[in-house]
């Protein structure tokens, strides 16, 4: 963990009203670059997402990467006296930051024109499944539901099979980086052009969605809808997994033109990459099965290793396909600083995702270590004005822990 360095959003301050995946993640984002973010979490509980997946001493190792970087506070938002000091705090933030339910922080009396009234300048974000408007904003929605509406589950996984997820929460993690761009967005419209806070409506479904490439315009043209294709990328070849001597599977993305013809040459089907009506992709779409079969033959004769190296010397781009084993034990990922190791506060050394993306002149840095639930309670509430004794009978009365 690095100390001391300079850092491009230092003396931004951001209230962190959400839990879980998509809001935590674009508030850590912007810690990761120097953001100052104070984490408001349940009194007694905390995040849910202290306790997912795996733990170590009851704490999710998962909370270690996810939460780096900020401060946390315990603070009962569904009582009137923990509304008062969150609106406070929201009175002195730059950014508030939050994936509730719609209505939700309106309800507490903590919604955008409350908030933008009292400070007009404040910037929020608010992350939901549909979207703080249309006829479903009041739905629940998980990212594994957005996904879904968004196209990617139908398209996801092999042909007249159940669509498969990812296997992360990507819906949660692709709505925090658009939020994360939005607040950068209004930052930038407050400061460099005198301009006033804004509120940034980030919906799950339609982040995903922005990812979808050529899906809704060929739809839109031709009536076609994208199936399911395994481990290939239909409409453009080749481009592929395909299985080794040894068991395991290559990819190999050989749809350059220029690269095609060296695969080929590779592979002993020179036939093939001199073919005139393989020139170019729009000719090698029509007969991907064949050339598929063509580059099958060949990797099923080599092991793995075997099939990189000839890869590698041709320049076709390729690569195995990694484990957590394997990531942790690449030299090009700690070559390149993106595995870092943090120490937890119950001593345990984690490794996390670095930072990124890396920046030449004020690159970002994990500064601190996840906080323990409630960390810093009191040093927060002391820096907003309140007294030893205010906070005392505020804990003796279940609003903060």
């Amino acid at each position: 963990m690095q100390k001391n360095r300079q850092q491009i959003l230092s003396g931004v301050k951001v209230l962190e009203l959400g839990q879980l995946i998509a809001g935590p993640f674009a508030s850590k984002t912007l810690a990761d670059f120097g953001a100052e973010v104070i984490k408001v979490e349940s009194p007694g509980v905390g995040d849910p997402l202290r306790k997912w997946r795996l733990l170590h001493e009851g704490t999710s190792v998962w909370w270690q990467a996810q939460s780096r970087n900020k401060q946390s506070i315990c603070l009962d938002l569904r009582v009137k006296e923990g509304q008062a000091i969150a609106r406070k705090l929201a009175l002195e933030a730059d950014v508030v930051i939050e994936n509730f339910r719609p209505g939700t922080l309106e309800k507490w009396g903590l919604g955008w024109e409350e908030l933008h009234q009292a400070n007009p300048k404040l910037i929020m974000l608010r992350i939901s499944g549909y979207g703080q408007d249309g006829p479903r904003r009041d739905e629940p929605g998980f990212a594994a539901i957005g996904e879904a509406m968004a196209g990617l589950r139908y398209i996801t996984g092999h042909p007249n099979e159940v669509p498969v997820r990812a296997g992360l929460s990507l819906g949660d993690t692709i709505a925090g980086l658009h939020g994360a761009l939005g607040v950068l967005l209004a930052l930038y419209e407050r400061d460099a052009r005198g301009g006033q806070g804004q509120m940034i409506d980030v919906a799950l479904y339609e982040a995903v969605f922005n990812l979808t490439e050529s899906l809704l315009p060929e739809y839109s043209a031709f009536g076609a809808i994208r199936q399911p294709a395994g481990g290939a990328l239909p409409g453009i070849a080749p481009s592929n997994a395909y299985r080794c001597a040894d068991g395991q599977y290559v990819l190999i993305a050989g749809n350059g033109d220029s690269i095609y013809k060296r695969l080929m040459t590779l592979i002993g089907r020179a036939d093939l990459g001199e073919d005139p009506d393989l020139a170019f992709n729009d000719g090698r779409a029509k007969r991907t099965v064949e050339i598929d079969a063509a580059i099958n033959a060949w990797t099923k004769t080599l092991s793995l290793d075997e099939v990189l190296k000839g890869l590698l010397e041709a320049e076709v781009p390729s690569g195995k396909i990694y484990t957590a084993k394997d990531i942790a034990e690449d030299p090009h990922y700690h070559a390149r600083g993106v595995i870092e190791t943090v120490q937890a506060a119950n001593g345990l050394k984690v490794q996390v995702p670095g930072i990124i993306p890396k920046l030449s002149q004020n690159p970002g840095s994990i500064r601190y270590r996840a906080p323990t639930l409630g960390e810093h309670t009191d040093q927060v509430l002391k820096s907003a004005g309140l007294t030893e004794e205010q906070i005392m009978i505020l804990k003796k009365s279940g609003v903060l822990s």
